[in-house]
């Protein structure tokens, strides 16, 4: 199959700047070159961020061919990233100004740039500005990045600005650059998991003094964009690090009472804002699988509302799902339970009206919750509110027709028995062996 190129139409005064644009460099959403293509499992190709925005606005179909997609995983598609880089550099008219004006505007080499930030006394911001800006650069090689994070040690030297405690400890702005700087190495496909695991060890080398200047940044951040790259990067080290390690990060308090604050409104109007929500219940979820004190100190402040929260603003499916691994956590303590038997009349319809629409994983989560609540501990608050759930008998259903882990199915099973179906009912007749009920 021949692809046929595509070309920038120009006035006729300006026909000899035509640049030549190749079909399969163009995002099949945004029809612009794209800068960081990610492939989906049907093997369709999207830039990242217009993928994102169909992923996080609940579509669950690929937007070529509209299957169905059995996984939302985002492949980086190197090769087609590289001959973008190559086609770029040698075929764009402006590839040649771009570069000058790039290291115009670059006032030290960023070798140099590590050095500074080193270097004790000073204050590290501006370099750390500086190497942000050039990690961020679609234009440097890939082949720089990594060299300048690996054997030029670019992640441990910044992320040691993350430790530093007494007279040297840095400023709120200092800290926040270091963690710009760290989010774009580990955001970017381009840099090897190596490397990217470099910053890992160097924050999990004191991870209680890197926790704490994370929670730093999220609560006195210059902006939303500072504070999601915080939690960004407190999750990346709670997914990567060592468990000692681990278990000291999701103990801080500090960290986790921010993250509890990012998942919240963002304005007076009660707006949550979509980005700061999955970064902050992806670290949540990740603080979940430490030690139940970690998970009982979440619940004390607030971790139970927030998810609940979350789960009434119709969060997409990932907020959601992830949410709701967050509440599955917290109902394994008696404190948990406690907070969301407390709140049980809001809690619960929200957990039902969830399930299904989160994925397999949050609907075997929203299962597990009700369960506990519901069958095992056999609160009554909860118990009336689930079974007076819209919806909550036919979720249910389709759960155990659906292709659930034998655990979930058993535990929708034991649910449904809560719910009693007098003879007036459309459903008086359910038989689990013989009826289907079609998903709407």
């Amino acid at each position: 199959m021949v692809r046929k190129e595509t070309a920038m139409r120009l006035p006729p005064q300006h026909r000899g700047l035509e640049v030549k644009i190749p079909s399969f460099f163009r995002c099949p959403i945004s029809l612009d070159v794209m800068r960081s293509p990610v492939s989906l499992c049907t093997g369709v190709t999207y830039d990242r961020a217009s993928i994102q925005r169909w992923l996080d606005s609940g579509n669950t179909t690929c937007p070529a061919t509209m299957l169905p997609l059995p996984s939302t995983d985002l492949v980086p598609n190197l090769t087609l990233r590289s001959l973008i880089a190559h086609w770029a550099a040698t075929c764009s008219p402006t590839a040649a100004g771009g570069a000058s004006a790039a290291s115009s505007v670059r006032t030290s080499s960023p070798a140099s740039l590590v050095r500074q930030v080193a270097a004790s006394g000073a204050d590290p911001s501006p370099a750390l500005r500086e190497l942000a800006a050039y990690l961020s650069d679609d234009d440097v090689d890939d082949f720089e990045k990594n060299a300048l994070v690996g054997a030029g040690r670019a992640a441990e030297t910044v992320a040691s600005v993350l430790r530093r405690k007494g007279e040297e400890e840095a400023s709120v702005e200092g800290v926040e650059a270091a963690a710009r700087v760290l989010a774009a190495i580990v955001a970017s496909d381009g840099i090897d998991d190596a490397n990217k695991k470099r910053v890992a060890a160097g924050l999990a080398a004191d991870a209680p003094a890197s926790a704490a200047s994370l929670a730093r940044v999220m609560r006195g951040g210059s902006d939303l964009e500072a504070r999601v790259a915080a939690a960004r990067l407190a999750e990346f080290l709670l997914a990567n690090a060592a468990e000692e390690a681990k278990v000291a990060a999701a103990e801080s308090s500090e960290l986790v009472a921010e993250l509890i604050r990012l998942i919240g409104p963002v304005d007076e109007k009660g707006t949550l804002d979509g980005n700061a929500l999955d970064a902050g219940l992806s670290c949540l979820a990740a603080i979940c699988g430490s030690r139940r004190a970690a998970r009982a100190e979440m619940v004390r402040l607030g971790a139970v509302p927030a998810a609940v929260r979350a789960l009434r603003a119709a969060a997409g499916p990932r907020a959601s799902a992830k949410a709701l691994r967050v509440l599955e956590s917290a109902v394994g303590c008696a404190e948990g339970r406690a907070a969301l038997c407390e709140g049980a009349e809001e809690a619960v319809p929200a957990v039902v009206s969830r399930m299904m629409k989160s994925g397999r994983d949050g609907a075997e989560a929203a299962v597990a919750v009700l369960w506990a609540v519901c069958h095992r501990y056999r609160d009554r608050r909860a118990a009336d509110a689930a079974a007076a759930a819209e919806g909550g008998l036919t979720r249910l259903l389709l759960l155990v027709q659906s292709g659930c882990s034998p655990a979930a199915r058993q535990m929708a099973l034991e649910l449904l028995k809560m719910y009693r179906v007098n003879a007036k009912s459309c459903l008086a007749g359910y038989d689990s062996k013989t009826t289907h009920i079609m998903p709407f």
